[in-house]
């Protein structure tokens, strides 16, 4: 099984999408510190959460809107959208008019366009994905999002001074060849057997219906739990590195020395994290084909678990850096396994929904992460560490029991068949 041989939907899907998340990691971090740069930071701090809460809200309306119209209408309006938006920020920040009101409101358009079509992009990978191949699709597009993530850092970090009317330009311009080929090209795949109601209480039973779905609240609960140890790369972890990693020699050659500070070691561990997770995801159903699903499932999150619980309380540049690859493995080995589940039990006729619920994953972790910061005040590295031990084994438990239901699931449906 290889990549021409999957749905074209699917390897369209992954070339608009990492697209979309080079703009996303290349320009979102920019306009943020745009705004700083014009209202200060405690003032872009406040519509930062502004854009945040209009995209959480745009998420769940794309997910009604796509169970109810389809996948490729909101997939279509909302790329057609962030074209738009992205070209009227090049203008409000062009020799010929300059506002920073109206970049604040067009980035939040923008985000709301982006968020509108997250959920039936996502649902659109699993209509045409089948329980054989979904991690191998999961593997590839979690291999493009890292690589955007890489590429979009990068170009981000160099271009922003001097040049951010052209990444602006640039971002219209892509948006709308990726909007052409979505308009040109991607099929509808929303399932025939009918259409969710239209109308905000049609929208807000459907949501109803997934929270009282206790399997995926566990699947969120475990994502959740996961996220919230991810995340803490860019909080409690960092500000630990920052604070209290002691000034050391990473490399002593010919009389040459690699001084690395708390600052300069989360870097490398970062980059570390990306660089492995780019060189080698692609290889990892080869290196994986013989490794039980529980053993990846379980296995991934108990290394990726323990290399974060290392990173919390390790001053050693080189243990540091030994628990990234170890990590790395994990996350690798796991993130397939935990997507195709996740597609594997949700309901069809409410995936869009579904997916735009699952996404408050990544919110909850964000939110955890940022609580950590202020517990680890007064929490000894040690025990932030078992915080995260203990985060990981709750992940792992809850995961245990969805696996039990997807196989009991399973083997109810081939006993009607084999009679």
């Amino acid at each position: 099984m290889t990549l021409s041989s999957l749905h074209p939907n699917i390897r369209l899907r992954m070339a608009v999408g990492f697209v979309q998340r080079l703009l996303s990691v290349m320009l979102m971090p920019l306009l943020v510190i745009h705004l700083a740069d014009l209202y200060g930071p405690a003032v872009a701090g406040v519509l930062t959460v502004c854009v945040a809460g209009a995209g959480i809200a745009a998420n769940f309306l794309g997910g009604h809107l796509a169970d109810v119209h389809g996948r490729r209408p909101v997939m279509v309006a909302g790329e057609l959208g962030a074209t738009l938006t992205f070209g009227l920020l090049a203008l409000a920040n062009s020799p010929w008019w300059t506002s920073g009101i109206a970049t604040f409101g067009l980035f939040l358009l923008n985000t709301c366009c982006s968020q509108l079509a997250t959920p039936a992009a996502d649902a659109m990978m699993v209509d045409v994905s089948t329980p054989e191949n979904r991690q191998l699709v999961y593997t590839i597009n979690y291999w493009s999002i890292n690589l955007a993530f890489t590429v979009g850092a990068l170009l981000g970090g160099f271009l922003y001074d001097g040049h951010f009317l052209q990444l602006l330009t640039g971002a219209a311009a892509l948006c709308l060849l990726t909007t052409s080929v979505m308009w040109r090209w991607i099929s509808e795949t929303a399932p025939r057997t009918g259409r969710a109601a239209a109308g905000p209480a049609a929208m807000l039973r459907g949501y109803l219906a997934v929270a009282r779905d206790r399997i995926f609240l566990r699947q969120l609960a475990a994502a959740a739990l996961i996220a919230a140890v991810e995340m803490q790369i860019g909080y409690y972890i960092a500000v630990r590195l920052s604070r209290q990693f002691p000034r050391q020699t990473l490399l002593a050659v010919a009389g040459r020395h690699l001084d690395i500070d708390g600052v300069a070691v989360l870097g490398i561990l970062r980059a570390v994290n990306a660089a492995l997770v780019v060189a080698l995801v692609l290889f990892a159903k080869t290196m994986l084909a013989r490794v039980p699903e529980r053993v990846r499932l379980y296995g991934g999150i108990a290394l990726f678990t323990a290399g974060y619980m290392v990173w919390a309380v390790s001053d050693v540049g080189w243990v540091l850096i030994a628990a990234a690859v170890l990590l790395t493995f994990g996350e690798i080995a796991s993130v397939p396994v935990r997507q195709a589940l996740l597609a594997d039990l949700i309901d069809p006729e409410a995936r869009t929904k579904y997916m735009a619920a699952y996404a408050l994953n990544a919110r909850i972790g964000l939110l955890v992460a940022a609580l950590c910061v202020t517990l680890g005040a007064f929490v000894p590295a040690l025990g932030m560490s078992l915080l995260y031990g203990t985060a990981g084994c709750a992940a792992m438990l809850l995961y245990r029991s969805i696996v039990a239901v997807r196989d009991s699931r399973e083997s109810e449906e081939k006993v009607p068949a084999a009679v």
